[in-house]
């Protein structure tokens, strides 16, 4: 499961992200507003974490714009205040839950579940196909008439977006940016790595798609005749 994180206190922020990598789960982080709203934009997660007071941009100023272009990923709002009003007027702007700072990481991640499963069943669904293949982001599982294999989380993550984008150019950079996010320090050669360890996977099914390398631009993902 992929959470955006948009969290403007970094320690918190680090925290959080130990904690939920530490429970499996994916996450980006954001520290502004603004940066906050772009991922949620050009990014599908599964959750977001949002704080309520952000720089440059306030967090139900996120929500309320997020919402008003139907996107709908269950936002957990994370905030300082607590009365009522401060509640009601956070599930108002769109808010599926409400959090009060100090907080248990239990807590967090209870609720966390709890919004997870909402999700499961419109999830489970999806799946993308290409030629004969066909992949549950979900499971990372890639399908043939005949076989099944399975992708770590990065490589499903790198395959989703390829597949999502199919005869269509990624860059490495586009790959950095979408899976590891705008603080990433992993270095583009590692980029290379997930796409070795695909293009060796997708051999052992000896189907008709491959990731082909475009010089001095990014990857392609097409099918072959």
């Amino acid at each position: 499961m992929k959470i955006l994180l948009v969290e403007d206190e970094i320690h918190l922020s680090d925290a959080l992200v130990y904690t939920l990598k530490k429970n499996n789960y994916i996450v980006d982080t954001a520290f502004d507003g603004i940066q906050g709203e772009k991922m949620a934009e050009s990014e599908k997660y599964n959750i977001i974490i949002l704080d309520r007071m952000l720089p440059l941009k306030e967090g139900l100023d996120v929500l309320k714009n997020l919402r008003k272009q139907k996107i709908t990923t269950p936002v957990l709002i994370l905030t300082a205040k607590d009365s009522i009003k401060d509640r009601i007027e956070g599930l108002d702007s769109g808010a599926d839950d409400y959090l009060v700072k100090p907080f248990s990481k239990d807590e967090l991640l209870a609720r966390l579940r709890a919004l997870g499963r909402r999700q499961t069943d419109s999830i489970n669904n999806e799946e993308l196909q290409i030629h004969n293949l066909t992949f549950n982001p979900l499971r990372g599982e890639i399908k043939t008439d005949k076989e099944t294999i399975k992708l770590s989380s990065k490589e499903s993550q790198v395959f989703e977006i390829m597949l999502k984008n199919k005869n269509m150019v990624i860059t490495k950079e586009q790959l950095l940016q979408k899976i590891w996010g705008f603080q990433a320090t992993i270095e583009l050669n590692n980029i290379e790595v997930y796409i070795s360890y695909l293009r060796k996977k997708l051999a052992t099914l000896n189907c008709k798609v491959l990731i082909e390398t475009i010089r001095g631009s990014g990857y392609c993902l097409k099918e072959i005749n």
